[in-house]
C-alpha cells in the first residue's frame, strides 16, 4: 500500500516525470496566469477599452507552453502566420 505522502504529493508529479518542486511551479504559474487572465477579461468587461487581448494571450501563452511540453506535438495552428482567429477575447 503506498504511502499518503506518496500518494499525495509524489505520484502525480513523478507520472509526469517531474519532482515535487517543479511541478509545484508550473502548477503555480499556470495557475497564476489564469487568474490574471480571468481577472483581466472580467475589467474587459467592465469596460470594454482596456485590456482587449490580455485574455486571448494568456491562454495562447499556456497552451503553447503545454503543447510544448508534449512529446511529438505539432506545432499549434496560431502559431503560424496565416492564421486569424474568428473572435478574441
Amino acid at each position: 500500500m503506498p504511502s499518503p505522502i506518496r500518494q499525495w504529493f509524489l505520484a502525480h508529479p513523478r507520472s509526469v516525470g517531474e519532482s515535487y518542486g517543479e511541478h509545484f511551479g508550473i502548477a503555480t504559474y499556470f495557475g497564476l496566469t489564469m487568474i490574471g487572465g480571468g481577472l483581466a477579461c472580467l475589467v474587459h468587461a467592465l469596460f470594454p477599452a482596456l485590456f482587449e487581448r490580455t485574455g486571448s494571450a494568456s491562454i495562447k501563452r499556456l497552451y503553447s507552453k503545454m503543447v510544448a511540453r508534449q512529446p511529438d506535438t505539432p506545432r499549434p495552428a496560431y502559431e503560424d502566420p496565416q492564421w486569424r482567429p474568428e473572435y478574441e477575447i
